[in-house]
């Protein structure tokens, strides 16, 4: 199902397959814009929620809209806000590593004021942040603790004044761990917000008539369920409102990775095909891969830049962290196959001391060479498909970063 593409909007095309680096409030964390056109990103993903809160959409649409906001000259892209609903509703980890084999909780989520009001504490008695219910979700900052809600139509119009090229639904996502039944209501829920969705972005589209417009894609959710997710795709696939459909579509939800390339192969199956697909909150190098070939056109990820902060770097041969005891006195580059500014500068010797050291400079260096290793992979999966040996690059790829990372991840 691999192929290549082209997204038009207004700031610019994207060329597909692209990994989409992610700058959650404005900003890739320790890097310039400048820094990340550099390094080849074609466009960049922010958060509705956390610009939402701080500095506030409206000073982003006085500011001429996120891309100007940010000086960042390419596509700029928000998602919605509703992972929020999960990640302050369960309190635990940012990262979704989930194992669709453990436990059923359906009080690891959001509360749900109908179903769920005695839960008020969870995992080891942290404050639940955020409690959903039909008409949205209504959560505390966690900047100020002041209270707020999110609905599908605030959520557009919160979007609408970031000035995103393009745009998320709001939707509940769910974590593998709850039930099928709550899994099934969390879907009627995100159809009936996709609706409100469609219906407020047209509006405001008319209403805000002079700005360039802006592609809302909707989000499909139901877990590992085929079922599931194979309906989610089909009603919001064919879903017209206001004389509006979805321009594009993102598969979310946490995915059990064992079953990450069955799961979109089941929803691209039913999507459809002249539509953009994008796959949210994956970006390791084994996963790119297994989205490329079954149908994902973009992705979005903060792993990359995530890791580099710890000093965990990928290269050709894995995963190392460079503040290990055996770069101390190692002059060359992190990867002599990489063409980053880090790698034509600086040494594993250096990034060992910097690391070691604290300094500022280290999480800065490292995350351009994370960015750049994945932006410029998902550049050579697309070239490999348009030479048509996709299958001996991946290969070849895999081959060597998983002998490496298997024998020495830290």
């Amino acid at each position: 199902m691999a192929r290549v593409g082209t997204i038009t909007t207004p700031h610019g095309t994207i060329q597909t397959p692209a990994f989409i680096p992610v700058g959650t409030k404005a900003t890739v964390k320790s890097v310039l814009p400048e820094a990340m056109a550099d390094l080849g990103a074609q466009a960049l993903l922010a958060n509705a929620y956390h610009l939402y809160l701080q500095p506030g959409s409206d000073v982003l649409d006085e500011a001429g809209g996120l891309a100007q906001f940010m000086n960042w000259p390419g596509p700029t892209i928000t998602d919605s806000g509703g992972f929020q609903v999960l990640s302050l509703g369960v309190g635990f980890k940012k990262v979704l590593a989930m194992d669709a084999q453990t436990f059923r909780r359906d009080d690891v989520i959001a509360d749900n004021k109908e179903r769920l009001a005695h839960v008020d504490v969870i995992a080891d008695n942290k404050e639940r942040l955020a409690h959903v219910d039909d008409e949205g979700v209504t959560f505390k900052s966690h900047i100020d603790g002041s209270m707020h809600r999110f609905t599908p139509e605030v959520s557009m119009q919160v979007q609408h004044e970031i000035g995103a090229d393009i745009i998320f639904a709001f939707d509940e996502c769910t974590t593998l761990h709850n039930t099928r039944g709550y899994q099934e209501l969390a879907m009627d829920r995100t159809l009936a917000w996709a609706v409100r969705c469609l219906d407020e972005h047209k509006r405001l589209t008319e209403a805000r008539s002079t700005k360039p417009y802006q592609a809302l894609f909707g989000v499909i959710q139901g877990a590992q369920y085929e079922d599931l997710r194979k309906k989610a795709a089909a009603d919001l696939g064919g879903l017209v409102s206001s004389g509006q459909s979805f321009d594009g579509f993102g598969i979310g939800g946490a995915l059990d990775k064992d079953s990450l390339g069955t799961i979109v192969s089941w929803v691209n199956q039913v999507l459809p095909e002249n539509k953009p697909k994008h796959l949210l909150g994956i970006g390791a190098p084994e996963d790119l891969f297994v989205g490329v070939e079954n149908g994902i056109d973009t992705f979005d990820c903060v792993l990359a830049s995530r890791i580099a902060r710890t000093s965990a770097v990928y290269t050709m041969e894995g995963r190392f962290n460079l503040s290990n005891s055996a770069f101390k006195r190692d002059f060359t580059a992190i990867d002599d196959e990489c063409d980053c500014y880090t790698c034509t500068h600086y040494t594993r010797a250096y990034m060992h001391h910097v690391f070691r050291g604290k300094e500022i400079i280290a999480s800065t260096l490292a995350t351009i060479h994370n960015e750049r290793f994945i932006v410029r992979l998902v550049d050579q999966m697309r070239q490999a498909l348009l030479d048509g040996n996709f299958a001996d690059m991946k290969a070849d790829f895999l081959g060597r970063y998983k002998h490496r990372s298997g024998q020495a991840r830290d």
